[in-house]
C-alpha cells in the first residue's frame, strides 16, 4: 500500500536508508575526537576476536566428543584440556563482547548526544512560522524516537547483525572446506530464505507500525494540549470531550497494535518452519555421514552446534530487522528536521548590531503572513533615541506583528526596519535580540522557580541584581511572603501564579536584561488598576533614556508617550501626542471616550451595595 509522499513515516527506499546511515557515520567517527576514534578501532578489533573464539567453540566440542567416543583398555579417557579449552573459548567470546560494548558505549552516547543537540539547536534556529505550523508534542516525539533509533541501530546492527552475517560466511566456508558442498549450500540457502521471508513479511507489517506511530503521536499531542490548557478545559466543563478525543486516538492505536501483534505471530511461525526444515535436512546429511563412516560422532555434534549458534541469533534477527527498519524510518524523520529550510538566517557577512543610540525606524514596511493575508501596508514611523512611541488600535490591526518584525521572527515583504541606520536583516540575530527587551502580552514562564524565571533575562546576574529587578517590577514583596521565596516553583506555564504575578515576573526578567530598547506588548493588561499604576511608574523609571516601543490596549497607560500611532487594518491612520489626538477628535478620541465611559461605569458599580433581601444589584 503506497503512502502519500508527505507522510514522514511512508516506506523508504534503500537509497534513503543509505543516505540516513551516511548522515550518521560522521557522528561515529567525529572530527578532532582522537579518543573516540581509538575506541572505535579497539571495539572493531574486539568484535573480530570475539567472533573468532565463537566460531572455534564447536571444534572443542567436536574434539571432546571424539575423544570420549574412543575406548582405551576399557577405560574412557576424559579430555580435560579440551573441555577446559571449550569453556575458556566460550568465556572469551562473551567477555570480549562485553568489553567491546563497554569500550564503544562512549562513542555511541556521544553520537546520540551530538545528534540530539544539533537537532535541538536547529529547531531553535527555524522561523516562528515553522513552529506555528507544527505540534510541539509531535516534534518532541520525533527527536525521542530518532535518538532511540540511533541507540538501537548501533547496538544491534553494528554488534549483532554484522557479526552474525560474518559468522554465517565463516561457518559456510568451514562446512564447505571440511565436509561437502551440500552442507554449506543447504545452510546458506536456509539462511537466505529466512532473511528473504522476514523482509517480505516485515515490509507488509510496517503499515500497522506506522498506524501505531501516527495514533501515538496524535494521542500524545492531544494529551499535552489538553493538560497545558487545564483551566480552559475546566472553565467549559469539557473533561469528557477531551477524554473522548484522547480515547479516539488510543482506539486507533489499539486496532493497529492488535493487527501488528497478530501478523507478528504469523511471521514467527513462518520463520520457525524455515529454520526447522533446514535443520532437519542438514542433520539427516550428518547422520548419513556418521552411518557410512565418512563422519565421526564429533562431526555430527560439530555441525549441530554450528547450526544452533547460527539459528539462535537468526531468531533474534527477525525482531532486530523489524526494529532496524523502524529505527531507520525514525532517524530519517529526525534528520529531515535538520534539512528544514531556515527561513530567517544571518547573512554570511552579518555584523553585530551597534546600538549606542538605539533609534528605531520603520520605513514603508509591508508585511503578509501568507500571500493572500496582507497585514501591514506602507507603515512608516521613527522612535528617536531615548523616546517612547506607543501603538494602539483595534484587535487584528497588526500591532503585535510589528513587535515580531522588530525581533526579526519574520522578514518584511517590502520596505525596511533599521536600528541606528542599520537594516536588521544585515546584522546578526543574536545581537539584535540581545539589544531588545520585551514584556509580551501572553507571559509564559518555565516550570522552575521564580528566581530562575527572573534570572532568565541574564543568567549570569547576581542574587542582588535579581532582587533589585524584582523590586522595580513590584514583585519582591510578594516573593518575600512565600515560604521558599525566590526558590518557589511557578508550575507548568506559571499556573501557580496569578496573571498579574506572572506579568510582573516577566517585567523583572526584562529589567534584569538591561537592553537598549524596550518593547512592552500589553505589558500591564493582566494587572489591577492599583498595581498597574505602581508598575507604570516603575516602567517609566526603567525606560528613562531608553528607546521604548509600547503596544497598548489601555490608553491610560500611554498618555505620557512622546508619540502615539493609531493602527487600523495595517495602516497608520493617526499619529501625535495624547492631547493633540484628543483635540483632533478622530479614531483615537473615540477609543479614549469609550474606555473612559467603561472606567466610570466600573467605578460606579464598585460603590453600589447589594440588597441583602433581593440579593441583586439595584438599577443604577
Amino acid at each position: 500500500m503506497r503512502r502519500p509522499d508527505h507522510d514522514p513515516n511512508a516506506p523508504k527506499t534503500a537509497q534513503n536508508h543509505v543516505r540516513t546511515l551516511i548522515t550518521l557515520l560522521p557522528y561515529l567517527w567525529p572530527t578532532g575526537q582522537l579518543e573516540l576514534r581509538v575506541r572505535v578501532v579497539i571495539a572493531m578489533t574486539l568484535l573480530a576476536a570475539a567472533k573468532g573464539f565463537n566460531v572455534y567453540v564447536p571444534f572443542f566440542y567436536k574434539a571432546a566428543v571424539d575423544a570420549l567416543s574412543v575406548e582405551v583398555a576399557g577405560v574412557v579417557v576424559v579430555p580435560i584440556m579440551i573441555i577446559v579449552g571449550y569453556g575458556l573459548a566460550r568465556v572469551m567470546a562473551q567477555a570480549l563482547g562485553e568489553i567491546r560494548d563497554a569500550v564503544f558505549a562512549k562513542v555511541a552516547q556521544h553520537a546520540i548526544r551530538s545528534v540530539a543537540l544539533r537537532t535541538f539547536n536547529h529547531l531553535h534556529s527555524l522561523a516562528l512560522r515553522f513552529h506555528l505550523d507544527r505540534q510541539t508534542g509531535g516534534l518532541s516525539r520525533t527527536i525521542e524516537r530518532g535518538t532511540k533509533g540511533i541507540q538501537f541501530l548501533l547496538t544491534f546492527t553494528l554488534f549483532n547483525i554484522l557479526p552474525t552475517l560474518l559468522e554465517i560466511l565463516l561457518v559456510c566456508g568451514i562446512l564447505l572446506w571440511n565436509y561437502n558442498f551440500w552442507f554449506a549450500a543447504i545452510t546458506f540457502g536456509t539462511i537466505v530464505g529466512y532473511i528473504a521471508f522476514t523482509m517480505m513479511v516485515t515490509e507488509w507489517r510496517m503499515k500497522f507500525r506506522r498506524q501505531m506511530n501516527d495514533s501515538d503521536n496524535e494521542a500524545n499531542t492531544k494529551a499535552i494540549d489538553s493538560l497545558l490548557n487545564y483551566e480552559t478545559v475546566k472553565y467549559f466543563g469539557n473533561e469528557n470531550h477531551e477524554a473522548n478525543r484522547f480515547d479516539s486516538s488510543m482506539a486507533r492505536y489499539q486496532t493497529a497494535a492488535v493487527r501488528s501483534q497478530t501478523t507478528l505471530s504469523y511471521l514467527n511461525i513462518g520463520q520457525g518452519l524455515i529454520v526447522s526444515v533446514g535443520l532437519i535436512v542438514v542433520m539427516l546429511l550428518a547422520a548419513q555421514g556418521v552411518s557410512d563412516g565418512s563422519m565421526t560422532l564429533g562431526d555430527f555434534v560439530l555441525v549441530n552446534t554450528f547450526l544452533i549458534q547460527l539459528y539462535l541469533p537468526l531468531n533474534f534477527l527477525g525482531f532486530v530487522y523489524r526494529e532496524i527498519k523502524q529505527s531507520l524510518v525514525d532517524m530519517e524523520v529526525m534528520f529531515n528536521l535538520l534539512v528544514q529550510h531556515t527561513e530567517i538566517a544571518d547573512k554570511p557577512d552579518a555584523q553585530p548590531l551597534r546600538s549606542e543610540n538605539a533609534e528605531i525606524e520603520f520605513d514603508h514596511v509591508d508585511f503578509a503572513y501568507e500571500s493572500d493575508r496582507s497585514i501591514l501596508h506602507d507603515v512608516s514611523f521613527k522612535v528617536p533615541a531615548g523616546h517612547t512611541v506607543a501603538i494602539v488600535g483595534p484587535s487584528g490591526a497588526g500591532k503585535s506583528t510589528i513587535s515580531r518584525i522588530l525581533f526579526r521572527f519574520y522578514d518584511v515583504a517590502g520596505g525596511s526596519v533599521r536600528i541606528d541606520g542599520q537594516d536588521i536583516r544585515d546584522v546578526t540575530q543574536a545581537s539584535l535580540r540581545d539589544a531588545i527587551g520585551i514584556v509580551p502580552q501572553d507571559t509564559v514562564l518555565f516550570n522552575d522557580t521564580i528566581g530562575y524565571n527572573i534570572r532568565y533575562g541574564r543568567p549570569d546576574a547576581t542574587e542582588e541584581e535579581v532582587i533589585d529587578a524584582a523590586r522595580m517590577a513590584s514583585i519582591h514583596d510578594f516573593v518575600e511572603t512565600l515560604p521558599l521565596g525566590y526558590k518557589a516553583a511557578v508550575g507548568e506555564r506559571g499556573l501557580k501564579l496569578s496573571g498579574g504575578e506572572k506579568q510582573r515576573v516577566a517585567i523583572a526578567r526584562t529589567i534584569l536584561k538591561q537592553p537598549n530598547i524596550l518593547l512592552f506588548d500589553e505589558a500591564t493588561s493582566a494587572l489591577d488598576s492599583q498595581t498597574e499604576r505602581e508598575i507604570q511608574a516603575s516602567l517609566r523609571e526603567v525606560s528613562a533614556n531608553r528607546t521604548t516601543l509600547v503596544i497598548a490596549h489601555r490608553l491610560s497607560t500611554i498618555i505620557h508617550a512622546d508619540e502615539i500611532l493609531v493602527l487600523d487594518k495595517g495602516r497608520i491612520v493617526e499619529r501625535g501626542r495624547h492631547q493633540d489626538l484628543l483635540t483632533a477628535d478622530g479614531q483615537y478620541a473615540a477609543m479614549w471616550a469609550r474606555q473612559q465611559e467603561a472606567a466610570e461605569y466600573r467605578e460606579r458599580l464598585a460603590h453600589v451595595e447589594v440588597d441583602p433581601v433581593l440579593e441583586k444589584t439595584p438599577a443604577i
